[in-house]
């Protein structure tokens, strides 16, 4: 029987599954001290693997300074207004305006002091999405995009979705692994529907049906044409699972979002990002492999702190607290891998671009959030100097995370892929596991 490692050897769950729970100081319930070190020694205690994902992308760059990198003593023109406020976990403190986030820090791990060096919005997001710093001669395929590969999933769901849309693209994995778009993002008490899943007006499954018969002998007819072709091939991928997701209502109702008692629906939050946060719940619990979904308007040059408190903060606080809360009280946190992040930072120095100022593009110092699987919570890895200006100490990349966030699934990041070029890719060119996140 595998077993589950944690700090203490082996969580409580997998003692209980055993039958073993219990005290002594020469056996562990049933289980004797040198059972227990043989199972240990022949690899039999595995650290937590998540199944699935979801990844987060903040888009525009927000401010560390401001969310989960606070420096209260820096002068007043690089810490602003805001203050930190105490979490659950003694010594870990994060910006006032995120007080839910504050409850249930526990739950997640900071990462301090990541840094890069691509200031421009489209190459950053390239960056933080497949984790290998962009090159012209080769686009990397995005997180969701590899799980896509390397994950068998059920022909009725997708296996990678994107709320509203896909941040980054499959790259040299070919169209068959891009995200399902959902082109909308879902709105509170209210049916969601996507394109493709949720049948149009009066149309039914046995009309259909009666089309793709249709397609299927105008497929026989051109199948010399598709047997080179790349491209095809994926579009005929993408017609198949299309066709299976439309027909089943295991797919539909994983979009539902009505279905949800309305007390949970409402630890969400009722604006769209809250209810994307829920969307994506439902979908991993469904079975889809891994949902990417996105926060815009961090691009705060102009009036940072009022953009900050009114709107993006009070939103990201509801949404992913709620998302945190519901993977935990569904049982899916140990088994879903959460990322969060933004393609930069933002300049500790405030401008005057307008009357109370903003803050610019920086890649140089930045912020990251994990959560799930086999991530400890509650901590903080890595560290800004006093104002933030750069890492403290060694610097943590994007290739860092991205490396721990494909070991977090199983996925090992140095895997080699054949890009069609005729040479091997690496997943991960540079990146290390940060094995203080796991331990």
């Amino acid at each position: 029987m595998r077993l589950h490692k944690t700090c203490d050897g082996a969580s409580r769950r997998d003692l209980l599954r055993l039958g073993v729970l219990g005290t002594g100081a020469v056996g562990i319930g049933g289980l004797t001290l040198p059972a227990w070190l043989q199972m240990a020694g022949a690899g039999e205690l595995e650290p937590r693997r998540a199944t699935r994902a979801i990844f987060i992308e903040l888009v525009g760059g927000p401010s560390h300074m401001d969310t989960f990198d606070l420096k209260p003593d820096a002068p007043r023109e690089v810490r602003g207004p805001f203050s930190p406020i105490r979490t659950n976990v003694p010594g870990m403190e994060i910006s006032e305006h995120l007080p839910q986030l504050a409850k249930v820090a526990d739950k997640y791990a900071i990462l301090r002091g990541v840094s890069h060096t691509l200031a421009a919005h489209q190459l950053g997001r390239e960056y933080v999405n497949a984790g290998s710093r962009p090159i012209p001669s080769l686009q990397y395929p995005s997180f969701g995009s590899v799980v896509s590969a390397e994950r068998s999933g059920d022909l009725n769901l997708p296996h990678h979705v994107a709320i509203p849309q896909a941040g980054h693209g499959p790259g040299f994995l070919g169209l068959e692994n891009a995200a399902l778009e959902t082109k909308a993002a879902p709105r509170f008490d209210q049916p969601f529907s996507v394109r493709g899943i949720s049948l149009p007006g009066d149309l039914s499954v046995d009309e259909i049906s009666r089309r793709q018969t249709l397609l299927k002998r105008l497929d026989r007819r051109f199948a010399d044409l598709e047997s080179d072709d790349q491209l095809l091939q994926g579009l005929s991928r993408f017609g198949e699972q299309a066709y299976a997701m439309i027909t089943s209502p295991r797919a539909r109702n994983a979009f539902d979002i009505t279905q949800e008692p309305e007390s949970f629906r409402r630890q969400f939050g009722e604006d769209s990002f809250g209810q994307s946060c829920l969307l994506s719940l439902r979908l991993v619990e469904s079975g889809v492999n891994f949902v990417s979904l996105q926060l815009g308007g961090w691009d705060t040059h102009l009036d940072n702190f009022t953009r900050l408190q009114t709107g993006l903060l009070p939103r990201l606080d509801v949404g992913l607290s709620g998302l945190l809360m519901g993977l935990e009280q569904r049982g899916l946190l140990e088994s879903t891998a959460v990322m969060v992040t933004g393609e930069f930072g933002r300049t500790p120095k405030i401008n005057s671009r307008s009357a109370e100022g903003g803050r610019d593009h920086y890649p140089r110092c930045m912020f990251m959030l994990m959560a799930g699987g086999g991530v400890r919570g509650g901590q903080v890895i890595g560290e800004s100097d006093d104002t933030a200006a750069a890492p403290r100490h060694d610097a943590l990349s994007p290739d860092d995370v991205a490396a721990s966030f494909y070991h977090n699934l199983g996925i090992d990041p140095s895997k080699e892929y054949d890009s069609g070029t005729g040479r091997p890719i690496t997943l991960v060119r540079n990146g290390k596991v940060i094995d203080a996140l796991f331990s």
